[in-house]
């Protein structure tokens, strides 16, 4: 790994703990990471591929997540596009006009949000293993879980076995966790255990209050109009990295972003799910994000 130094910056009334891998004279890469994801979870080799590609690396936690602030959800509830401002106030507390961004899953969306409303701050969008921002999958998810039949304009649903782990309502904790990703890597390429289960031990470890990540779900669920905003205005030049065998958002759903963003290219990773737990990945889907 190369030498990387952490940083908090302040977003509002937030810290939000961050860290730089390269070059600081180098153009930036934003890493913005899944719901619940610490910035721990963006593994060191995607990053260092990058630094040898000629960028710094700037990898954070989300508000609620890690070393970053604890919000009471109930008192001061966020939405998506707050947590995308978090990511603002970390450009600026770095000093950058501008970064290549590059959110996966949740941090997808909040990607996307930034390429549709702070265009001046990114100079590429990479959306990986995401969904159009915007789209409400929950009648989509009820009847799947319902075993109705889908509608045909909608989205296709996660994988039947994703459902059925989150219905079982297993205790929260890292053998839980493991299990999860588990599914999430999918049933292609081979799910390097230690790796995930070392990532998911160190997240654990640094954790101000392991409990409080959940609040992203409610943050996904909560009215924003500004993820009403047609994405058809990004302007960033935009790439779409989805695999064959994502049990969250099948594949269809990259291939949607790519036809709703002028100019995106779609790259389609064979065997990839929903995560980078397979040896190697991390290094390919390095390759893929947009400079």
């Amino acid at each position: 790994m190369v030498d990387a130094h952490e940083r908090f910056v302040a977003s509002g009334p937030l810290r939000i703990w961050t860290e730089r891998a390269g070059d600081p004279e180098l153009p930036a890469v934003l890493m913005v990471l899944g719901s619940a994801a610490q910035g721990v979870s963006c593994p060191d080799a995607l990053v260092g591929r990058l630094v040898e590609r000629g960028v710094q690396v700037i990898r954070f936690d989300h508000r609620d997540t890690g070393r970053s602030s604890v919000v009471d959800f109930d008192a001061q509830p966020y939405t998506i596009g707050d947590m995308a401002r978090d990511c603002l106030a970390v450009l600026d507390g770095y000093g950058l006009d501008s970064a290549h961004v590059a959110g996966a899953s949740l941090g997808g969306m909040i990607a996307q949000w930034l390429g549709v409303h702070a265009p001046d701050r990114v100079r590429s969008l990479t959306v990986m293993s995401s969904s159009p921002m915007g789209h409400d999958p929950s009648p989509v998810w009820a009847r799947a879980r319902a075993g109705e039949p889908p509608d045909p304009d909608d989205l296709p649903p996660p994988a039947p076995e994703f459902l059925a782990h989150l219905a079982a309502g297993l205790p929260s904790g890292v053998e839980s966790d493991v299990a999860l990703f588990r599914l999430f890597n999918g049933p292609v390429r081979p799910f390097d255990e230690p790796a995930a289960r070392a990532m998911l031990d160190l997240a654990l470890s640094r954790a101000t209050d392991p409990a409080a990540a959940a609040n992203h779900h409610r943050a996904v669920w909560r009215a924003d109009p500004g993820l009403l905003a047609p994405l058809s205005s990004i302007t960033a030049p935009t790439s779409i990295v989805h695999g064959d065998q994502d049990p969250v958002y099948p594949l269809d759903h990259g291939e949607a972003l790519a036809a709703a963003i002028p100019g995106a290219i779609l790259h389609v990773v064979p065997g990839m799910g929903h995560v980078m737990t397979s040896p190697g990945l991390p290094e390919e889907v390095a390759e893929l994000i947009r400079l």
